[in-house]
Order: C-alpha cells, then sequence, then structure tokens
C-alpha cells in the first residue's frame, strides 16, 4: 500500500493542475489539511481543487482567507476554505472554527492545518508543500483514516 505520493511542480500553473487532479477525486465530507510555509503554494493548490469541483471562475474567487479565517464557496460540492495562519494554535475550546465544516458534508479546505490538527475529524487527507527553488515546489500527499485506504491509488 502506498503512504504517500509525491509531486514535482515548477510553476503556479502546475500547482493548480495538481490541485484539480486531487479535487476532481473528492466528494462531500472530505477534508484536506493543507500544510506548508508562507508562500509554498497552498492557495493556488485550493483553486484548483475549486475548479475540479466546478466553482465558477476560481482561479479569481478562491483567494487565502487569513484574515476572514473562512471562505464559503458552491460547486458541485460545497467548499469552505480556512486559514489558521494568524492563529497561535488551535484547540479545542476553538472547536467553534470547524464547526460549520467538519461534518457538514462540505468539501473542507484548511491551510496552515499543523496549528490545530487536533480538531481534524479521524479520516482526512494530508497534503505538504515545500519550495524547492524560486518557483519550484514539492508536493506530498498523504492519507489518515480508513476512509482513504485507496484514496492514493486513484492518483
Amino acid at each position: 500500500m502506498k503512504k504517500s505520493v509525491r509531486f514535482s511542480s515548477h510553476s503556479p500553473a502546475q500547482t493548480k493542475k495538481i490541485g484539480e487532479r486531487i479535487g476532481a477525486l473528492l466528494k462531500g465530507g472530505d477534508a484536506l489539511a493543507l500544510v506548508g510555509e508562507l508562500g509554498a503554494g497552498k492557495t493556488t493548490f485550493a483553486k484548483g481543487v475549486a475548479k475540479a469541483l466546478g466553482v465558477p471562475g476560481a482561479a479569481k474567487t478562491v483567494v487565502s482567507p487569513t484574515f476572514t479565517l473562512i471562505h464559503e464557496y458552491e460547486g458541485r460540492e460545497k467548499i469552505y476554505h480556512l486559514d489558521w495562519y494568524r492563529l497561535d494554535a488551535v484547540r479545542g475550546e476553538d472547536a467553534f472554527l470547524t464547526e460549520d465544516c467538519f461534518g457538514s458534508g462540505a468539501v473542507c479546505l484548511v491551510e496552515w492545518a499543523g496549528r490545530g490538527r487536533a480538531l481534524f475529524p479521524e479520516n482526512y487527507i494530508e497534503v505538504r508543500f515545500r519550495h524547492a527553488g524560486l518557483s519550484s515546489r514539492k508536493i506530498e500527499i498523504f492519507t489518515r483514516g480508513a476512509r482513504y485506504a485507496d484514496f492514493l491509488k486513484k492518483i
């Protein structure tokens, strides 16, 4: 069984295409933890996921919710896009940040998810981004929980 799937991206357009590829496999109730440094491609990847899920004008519509914490988009699946960058850590008492998201039947994308991993459901997809040069990125996808036992095989 695969433990992860790795991609190399050499441009924002490629990162978006990788997001589209993953987005095409998603369904309502899926949760994605997007983990990586500032400027590593998390929001660009989210644009690709949103495009695959049918969000109109995703390339312009989808922006980082850094200051609002959450954005909601409508496509073939509802998408909640969260960003925990401005939060030092997200703890149990911060569960209100996810009450509209996890368990809602929507696809949930969380940037800077490492700051609140304890709030994630048992089953989720983790996407790690790291810089590999000026415009290149390494993207690695892991799955957590039985729900995604075969997910990596489909990529």
